[in-house]
């Protein structure tokens, strides 16, 4: 499994966590993860990205429930919620495109939620990401100076 997906899971796993008991203590929340299983540098990784999914939770389960009316928030299973709210924080934040979130939340349910998550999640993520803008948007490319031939022209005069 990568770097990426493991810390991925380790913050939703850390964002359920939080959600049923409260503990937001960066140092706590470290102590209490077993580390047999993931590096020292994935496990704060994993606590920086469901803590900083947590401060985002209010918007992002009034957005949730906005879209799926039936199964507000409150409603859904606390791996579900854990599993949305990461993906919200991801799309919104422009740390990862929404398709590759929508598919990482999708893989997360396959493994930790219930038979009926996956399809869920995907049909409110996939609104969400019609919805969500994100807040830190990508750098324009830089202008290059010089056309690529010419720099290749250059390269191989310089011997």
């Amino acid at each position: 499994m990568s770097k990426q997906r493991n810390t991925r899971r380790l913050a939703m796993q850390v964002l359920y966590q939080i959600d049923v008991t409260g503990e937001l203590d960066r140092d706590e929340i470290l102590s209490n993860i077993d580390n047999e299983f993931d590096t020292p540098d994935v496990c704060a990784k994993a606590v920086d990205t469901a803590l900083h999914a947590w401060v985002t939770h209010g918007t992002s389960d009034e957005q949730i429930s906005l879209l799926a009316p039936d199964w507000p928030t409150y409603r859904q299973p606390p791996v579900d919620r854990a599993i949305l709210r990461l993906a919200y924080y991801e799309m919104s934040s422009g740390q990862t495109p929404p398709k590759v979130a929508i598919n990482e939340a999708v893989e997360l349910a396959k493994n930790f939620a219930s038979e009926n998550s996956p399809a869920f999640i995907n049909g409110v993520l996939d609104k969400l990401a019609k919805k969500v803008k994100p807040r830190r948007v990508a750098p324009e490319p830089q202008e290059q100076s010089e056309p690529a031939d010419q720099w290749l022209d250059d390269a191989k005069t310089s011997d």
